[in-house]
């Protein structure tokens, strides 16, 4: 993996003359708290309770997708038919189910990636599909003083959601930014679909069970197996973006 070159691409690809870093947006489950394997066990259980074929994969997949999307494209795939009223109810169960499980705990690295970008006077910004209220209550908890919540894109703030451009373009106008203003740092396809959409340089951590071919082949300009390798790169790629070319 050259950073150098990676930058390069997307430079030409975007026809961007240089990336003038002012903020980074994150990805929170995954990135931020290592929570999909709740979640993917929530999905899973839930799902199969009412005849629908989901495996823990397949919940990965779907990340970053809002909650009832999700469960109306897996019942047009197992041709089941539900009113808006019955998706509704299984995704409050799927959410039970999620808030049952032992309350997750910061991804490893991040503390380390936050502390960098702020040290570099940069804005840390939050994109997430996620509408749980006590994930959003922790980030205070966990990063005191990091996120302000006028700059969080939530479930609550959009009507499409990932893999639409969505969340990061209203990310891009809430920052008052420029796509190549920003870096965002991404561990599911569909988010980092979102993000190239929106045309913007993707950080990937595979912090899941998918190969690392669906997060390259989604659009992902870097890779790295975790948050704590990205903070041992970051000031490369920092240095490597601000140089241009």
């Amino acid at each position: 993996m050259n950073i150098k070159e990676s930058i390069k691409n997307y430079l030409a690809e975007t026809g961007t003359e240089r990336i003038v870093l002012k903020a980074v947006l994150f990805d929170m489950d995954g990135v931020l708290y290592d929570s999909m394997p709740n979640h993917a066990r929530a999905w899973s259980e839930t799902m199969r309770a009412h005849g629908l074929d989901f495996s823990l994969e397949e919940a990965y997949l779907h990340e970053g997708r809002t909650g009832p999307a999700t469960i109306r494209i897996v019942c047009r795939r197992d041709g089941i038919a539900l009113t808006d009223e019955a998706v509704g109810d299984i995704y409050r169960e799927k959410t039970d189910a999620f808030l049952r499980l032992p309350a997750p705990q910061c991804m490893a690295g991040s503390r380390e990636v936050l502390a960098k970008v702020v040290r570099d006077g940069l804005t840390p910004m939050v994109v997430t599909g996620s509408g749980y209220a006590a994930l959003l209550d922790n980030l205070d908890r966990f990063y005191p003083g990091i996120f302000r919540r006028e700059l969080m894109v939530t479930a609550a703030d959009v009507k499409i959601g990932k893999p639409d451009p969505e969340p990061y373009l209203m990310a891009l106008r809430k920052g008052r930014l420029q796509p190549c203003e920003a870096f965002v740092v991404e561990n599911a396809p569909l988010g980092v679909e979102a993000a190239r959409a929106a045309g913007l340089f993707v950080i990937a951590v595979n912090t899941g069970l998918l190969p690392d071919s669906c997060l390259t082949d989604a659009g992902a300009s870097l890779l790295f197996p975790g948050m704590t390798a990205l903070a041992g790169a970051w000031d490369e790629i920092r240095d490597a973006a601000a140089g241009g070319e």
